[in-house]
């Protein structure tokens, strides 16, 4: 199956966004460019969670900015969740009305003996399936149960229709990895214009949500 990405028309408007979250718990700055070379400065205070969003970058090619200052005195759920909602809301607000994308993707992603499975729609209609397990509680410094809220956050202020299964599994850090791997590569995949159908919306109700 030939799978090989459509080049971005050049007339196409410049699909970048920047966002700024600032609650009591967190201070937050995201920038984002749909059409980069998965190039990425990140900065959250969380090791593990910089090495995770570096690889969302390069393998969906999207050049990704973050800077986030959390309250990690108490732990690390606050700056996890807001970060990937940051993240979330730079790509819905660079997509637009979305006009042109493939909206779907999809990806199997192996690491040694894990395998990870993304379906993704960027349909407007967040929603996350997450069955994905893991044998520790923590790695590097952040709780594993938090990616999930990392994954939930993201889901939700990116408008999109996430499925993210670990078929299977053992070393917990290729669980993670492969998730956030699967899901750069069904991005990548989604965000995609369509060359036969620049300017359409990608749905025969002529919007997407709802």
């Amino acid at each position: 199956m030939n799978e090989s990405l459509p080049i971005l028309p050049s007339a196409l408007a410049s699909r970048r966004a920047s966002v700024e979250r600032i609650t009591r718990e967190t201070r937050i700055r995201v920038d984002v460019d749909l059409d980069g070379r998965g190039r990425s400065d990140i900065r959250t205070g969380l090791g593990f969670l910089d090495h995770m969003l570096e690889q969302l970058a390069r393998h969906s090619l999207i050049d990704l900015t973050v800077r986030t200052e959390g309250d990690l005195h108490i732990d690390g759920h606050h700056t996890t969740e807001d970060t990937g909602i940051a993240i979330g809301q730079a790509i819905h607000q660079a997509l637009g009305d979305r006009r042109g994308i493939g909206r779907y993707g999809h990806a199997h992603i192996p690491m040694d003996e894990t395998l990870t499975r993304v379906a993704l729609d960027l349909s407007n209609r967040p929603y996350l399936v997450w069955k994905v397990a893991f044998s520790r509680d923590k790695l590097g410094d952040i709780d594993t149960e938090l990616f999930r809220e990392w994954f939930q956050a993201f889901a939700q202020a990116a408008g999109a229709t996430l499925h993210v299964e670990t078929i299977y599994g053992e070393n917990n850090h290729h669980i993670v990895e492969s998730c956030y791997k699967a899901l750069a590569r069904a991005l990548r995949l989604a965000i995609a214009i369509d060359p036969r159908q620049v300017g359409e919306i990608p749905s025969t109700k002529g919007t997407l949500g709802g």
